[in-house]
């Protein structure tokens, strides 16, 4: 058996391809139907893109109380909502711990023997923004970056800080404990507040 070569082949006429494009003159693309599928394409990729970003932004902005005001829920180590019975149960009278508060910045909450005073206590220094713990010991807060002191209502005593630790006022709503912010003139030094 003999295996034959078989050479180029002329190729077979497909129709009306080979003719002049003036001769076409009933095909003409349909513009709208183009814009349409895009205009659909874009929203089917588009809606899913869009609820995904919203989700992540919302992610960041903190619970706001339903009492208005502007009070924002205090919250734990974990996020979660402190309540004010929990609060009371659990803390001896002028015990002061750290809670989320406004923005998501640390606060110190002071308890009293049924209760919490109201307001609460910044706990970022004046002076380069480290955070002051309270030390029982010498009954003040003390920053340990450099020094400065505040006493147990977060008046300055001893610098370099400059000025009190901000204050928020302290409520309840629902049994939540909330905090709002500042605006009238600081109880600790008879001046407007320099948060504000």
């Amino acid at each position: 058996m003999a295996c034959a070569f078989v050479g180029p082949q002329a190729p077979t006429p497909r129709g009306n391809l080979s003719r002049a494009a003036g001769e076409y003159t009933g095909f003409v693309p349909d513009m709208q139907r183009r814009q349409l599928m895009n205009f659909v394409l874009v929203t089917t990729a588009g809606i899913p893109v869009l609820v995904a970003l919203g989700c992540y932004l919302w992610y960041f902005v903190p619970p706001v109380a339903s009492g208005g005001g502007g009070a924002q829920l205090c919250g734990d180590l974990d996020g979660n909502p402190v309540t004010l019975e929990s609060w009371v149960k659990g803390h001896k009278d002028n015990d002061r711990e750290l809670v989320q508060g406004l923005k998501g910045e640390p606060y110190y909450l002071i308890s009293t023997p049924d209760n919490i005073k109201d307001f609460a206590l910044l706990s970022v220094c004046t002076h380069l923004g480290c955070v002051v713990p309270w030390s029982k010991a010498a009954n003040k807060f003390c920053c340990p970056c450099h020094g400065s002191q505040y006493d147990e209502n977060g008046k300055v005593v001893r610098g370099p800080a400059p000025l009190s630790l901000a204050l928020a006022h302290t409520t309840t709503v629902k049994g939540n404990l909330a905090l709002s912010p500042w605006t009238e003139q600081d109880f600790r030094t008879n001046v407007d507040p320099w948060w504000k």
